[in-house]
């Protein structure tokens, strides 16, 4: 019997010094709020999909991330938000994008997983379907943070002296930049894989500061932002979106887990590795291999992550550097 695991991510990109503590909050909180859900021990048989679903909401409460309260703002100063969740045993897929005004963008795309009548929704469709299956309409303007404004801010002005964020390097500032929000477009995101062998992943975003309305970038894309294969693994992708979109970078992971027989580190590494030097934007990727295996790999200047092993908490931002804290059940 597989034993479970749960990988999360908090978003690729250029997060600075005064964010980090945050993070690592919002990181364990989300831990502790889905392994119940996961975690046979607890007396329950455990289920992947919950645990994602729970992490990401976890994560789309905390304006510490981009995703949910909190999400980057688009040219006009709106939220535009988009999500997917993928099953590894039947590839059922849900995919959300121009969402606005809804609290969790990955519980509607858990809701089209489940109609089981098509895979991705957008716009006025997706807002239907968000407000037909419990989801309430908050007023508008309610996850916008002020954190998310000051950036738009920030962006608009870079954009006025000529520069483009968009293809900038990632480490567009250091501590100079204390919002919440980050203008490289970060994401949040969840593996897990239950005692049954079913991996189950979702990834949640706001997209990146600054983008036209309508865009819609790699987080809703199967193979792009997410994907679920139980024969293959799972894989949530995080950092500049125009990029991982382009590369595939999902796909491109478990290709290289499947057909070369690397790790899931190792792919992680080599295919994070090899789309930042062929296109230059930079990203993440959080891996769980069919056996189980972890892998955490990201080119951008930070990537946070955590995940739960034999009753400790593992968690870290930058490089090679993990923390670790005993694991405690959320209150």
């Amino acid at each position: 019997m597989p034993r479970p695991v749960l990988l999360i991510h908090g978003g690729a990109g250029d997060i600075s010094e005064s964010r980090i503590a945050g993070k690592f909050v919002g990181i364990k909180q989300a831990l502790r709020s889905a392994w119940c859900l996961l975690s046979p021990e607890n007396g329950t048989a455990g289920s992947a999909m919950d645990a994602v679903e729970a992490a990401v909401r976890s994560m789309e409460l905390d304006e510490n991330f981009n995703a949910g309260y909190g999400s980057c703002l688009n040219t006009s100063g709106q939220v535009e938000m988009e999500a997917s969740l993928m099953e590894g045993r039947q590839l059922r897929a849900g995919c959300i994008t121009l969402l606005r005004d809804v609290m969790h963008p990955i519980t509607v795309a858990r809701r089209l997983l489940e109609k089981q009548r098509h895979t991705f929704l957008g716009g006025e469709a997706a807002q239907e379907l968000a407000l037909a299956t419990g989801s309430e309409r908050l007023p508008p303007g309610a996850l916008i943070t002020e954190g998310a404004r000051y950036t738009l801010k920030e962006f608009q002005e870079q954009v006025a002296q000529g520069k483009d964020p968009f293809f900038a390097r990632t480490e567009l500032a250091e501590d100079k930049l204390t919002p919440k929000t980050d203008p490289s477009g970060e994401t949040v995101g969840a593996v897990a894989m239950d005692a049954t062998g079913q991996i189950v992943v979702g990834t949640s975003t706001g997209g990146i500061t600054g983008k036209w309305p309508g865009r819609i970038g790699d987080t809703p894309l199967l193979g792009s932002g997410t994907y679920a294969d139980n024969l293959r693994g799972g894989v949530s992708t995080t950092g500049h979106g125009e990029t991982i979109m382009r590369y595939n970078l999902a796909q491109r992971i478990l290709a290289a887990m499947e057909h070369r027989g690397l790790s899931a580190q190792e792919a992680a590494d080599k295919e994070c590795q090899e789309m930042t030097k062929r296109l230059g934007g930079t990203g993440g990727a959080i891996v769980v291999g069919h056996t189980g295996d972890l892998g955490i790999s990201f080119t951008s200047h930070r990537m946070a992550w955590g995940y739960v092993q034999d009753g400790t908490i593992f968690y870290g931002i930058e490089g090679q550097v993990v923390l670790q804290e005993p694991f405690t059940v959320a209150t």
